[in-house]
């Protein structure tokens, strides 16, 4: 017979559902990336309201198809680069089928994609550089050609440490014995960057590329 002064069972507690403090950091860490290329983007507008003329003369050397051409290659491989994330998530980290066979494509092809099409953008964006470096257009010729390299290369090593973090990302899914929860979360991760990096990418091309044409 229980006794009437046993005291009652406390219910079971429940630990709280916590963010993962990579995914905290890498947002805190971007947000400090988008304050970085906020006072870009200022110095653009300053110098080009204070020298109109020069960045109006500046931005006709500028190479509009091409520019167009590697945003739309660098847009669409964040695209890629979120088809290897789903893959990530579903803990798939290499295809099932055959190479052409995209439907059954892991998280390591499409990443390995995504590596290409940005490795293209930089190669596209390092012509554009030396063209207009023959052009006369350097860092130190004018306010424009200051404007121009600091904004749009500063991106450039953004994209470069991009490309690091995919490479390290696949190496890491080749190399581990079993594709974990880790493997997947550090996948995710480095999508937030690639996507920051396109974002950012999208608001240059129309200050720097076409803004100009309207103005």
């Amino acid at each position: 017979m229980t006794s009437a002064t046993q005291a009652p069972i406390a219910p079971a507690r429940t630990l709280p559902n916590r963010p993962n403090m990579v995914s905290v950091g890498t947002m805190v860490w971007l947000t400090s990336e988008l304050m970085f290329f906020a006072g870009l983007f200022a110095m653009f507008f300053t110098l080009r309201s204070t020298q109109s003329e020069m960045f109006a003369e500046g931005a006709s050397e500028l190479d509009i198809p091409l520019a167009t051409t590697i945003t739309v290659i660098l847009v669409a491989s964040s695209v890629t680069a979120q088809f290897g994330v789903f893959a990530a998530e579903r803990h798939q980290p290499r295809r099932t089928g055959g190479a052409l066979q995209i439907q059954h494509w892991g998280m390591v092809e499409w990443y390995i994609l995504s590596f290409i099409m940005g490795a293209i953008f930089i190669g596209g964006q390092t012509y554009e550089f030396a063209v207009m470096v023959s052009h006369g257009i350097t860092v130190s010729s004018n306010a424009f050609g200051s404007a121009f390299y600091i904004t749009t290369g500063f991106h450039g090593l953004h994209v470069i440490g991009g490309l690091i973090a995919f490479l390290y990302v696949v190496a890491r899914a080749y190399f581990s014995v079993k594709f974990t929860h880790k493997e997947a979360h550090a996948a995710v991760v480095v999508s937030y960057y690639w996507h920051f990096v396109d974002v950012v990418w999208i608001a240059l091309f129309g200050i720097v590329y076409l803004l100009p044409l309207f103005a």
